[in-house]
């Protein structure tokens, strides 16, 4: 393997108050140092390849004495395994999912190194959370895309229509990508973003009234990449009843701040993917009103804001933590879908992608994801979730995004 992967875990503080990124740095006026969001060509090879993962995903099970489970839950559309790696006995499952976007590449890195601390490690810690957690992982769920290093996946339409024949006469949906996005031609190799194919009704079936479609509205299932998470969480719902938490690991900008600073945003947070179904504005969910958990999204994520607040005191870089826009309706994305159908949802937001910041700040950022991770299973093991006060979610400073509003969307994450 082409590195050593981290073993050692930080102290999640996840029952008490919340900690401001204040405490670890002061506020400053300063305008920040110069950062571009321009597309170029970076190095990414110390980010682990899809042959990589397959090699640790064998290591990681041959070595945990039976403790991790590897096993192929599908294929991508040009036939790349879907692996899915479990660890864990305990009657809550967490579901994590990273590199639905192809140029995000931190979640994979950081997923191997829990799974390699949870499959190894005899300490209290992992016990723990073994004997309370059922860990399922699926460290790489569009290995298309990260083999391109690009955010869509290699599909075109007349494959959707081939496998749909439905949609012989429908339009191509709205997140079909055949142009230039961020610094990649997809004109010979188009390809969906597959992070908007989801769809609330799990048994959904894709009907041509419902293309183009728009970012707002529910997706299809039309990928082979999300028709294989939506099978995958169909079957944790079958043996646990409900899934628990779902974590779903993303990248962002790479030069947004923290409010009234000079620091870039390390990473942003989010529990909030669609309106609520027991109001007004959520009424076309109303089906999901019974197991919507909007209060029990948002104390997991202040239990990751609180582990990298603690482990600020080690590096300041951890602290640098904010809520990623939260006026958003996105029931296309797994985090919407899975939330309505009762998971507590967790979005990461780490900085930068492969075209702005390629390798740099690489062990920092995967060190950020999983601290957060284990501030949540650390969280939900203890039993502490339940004392964290969901207020303290609301108090989490809002991302600064600088000309653009601190609310809406970019390019770069739409």
């Amino acid at each position: 393997m082409h590195r050593m992967r981290a073993l050692a875990l930080a102290t999640a503080v996840v029952g008490a108050a919340i900690v401001p990124a204040s405490a670890t740095a002061p506020l400053t006026s300063a305008a920040p140092p110069p950062c571009s969001e321009e597309p170029r060509e970076n190095p990414i090879s110390e980010f682990t390849s899809y042959d990589e993962l397959l090699v640790e995903l064998d290591r990681i099970e041959r070595v945990s004495a039976g403790r991790v489970e590897v096993q192929k839950v599908g294929e991508s559309n040009r036939g790349r395994d879907m692996l899915l790696a479990r660890v864990g006995t305990g009657p809550k499952v967490v579901l994590i999912t990273a590199e639905i976007h192809g140029n995000e590449k931190t979640g994979p890195d950081a997923t191997l190194d829990l799974l390699d601390f949870l499959g190894t490690s005899d300490s209290a810690h992992a016990k723990r959370i073994r004997e309370q957690l059922t860990v399922v992982a699926m460290p790489k769920i569009n290995p298309d895309a990260g083999a391109l290093d690009r955010r869509g996946n290699d599909m075109t339409w007349e494959e959707v229509q081939q496998r749909f024949p439905q949609l012989a006469a429908a339009q191509p949906p709205w997140n079909y990508y055949t142009d230039q996005r961020q610094g990649d031609d997809y004109s010979q190799r188009p390809g969906f973003d597959v992070n908007r194919d989801y769809n609330p009704d799990l048994d959904y079936q894709p009907r041509p009234q419902d293309f183009p479609g728009a970012s707002d509205q529910p997706g299809w299932f039309i990928s082979p990449e999300t028709q294989t998470v939506r099978d995958v969480y169909k079957s944790l719902q079958q043996e646990f009843g409900v899934v628990d938490t779902y974590i779903d690991l993303h990248h962002q900008g790479a030069c947004y701040t923290v409010p009234g600073t000079d620091r870039f945003v390390t990473m942003s947070l989010s529990g909030k993917f669609v309106a609520d179904p027991n109001t007004p504005e959520g009424a076309e969910y109303a089906e999901f009103a019974d197991t919507f958990r909007p209060e029990y999204s948002k104390q997991l994520n202040v239990a990751a804001y609180n582990a990298l607040q603690a482990a600020a005191n080690h590096n300041p870089e951890f602290g640098n933590i904010t809520l990623y826009p939260q006026d958003i309706d996105l029931p296309g994305t797994g985090l919407g879908a899975f939330q309505l159908n009762g998971s507590g949802a967790v979005l990461f937001e780490v900085r930068g992608q492969t075209q702005t910041l390629g390798e740099q700040h690489r062990a920092m950022l995967t060190r950020t994801v999983y601290i957060g991770l284990d501030g949540i299973l650390s969280a939900i093991a203890s039993g502490q979730v339940d004392a964290i006060d969901p207020a303290d979610y609301d108090r989490i400073p809002p991302t600064d995004r600088g000309q653009q509003t601190k609310t809406a969307l970019t390019d770069i994450e739409s």
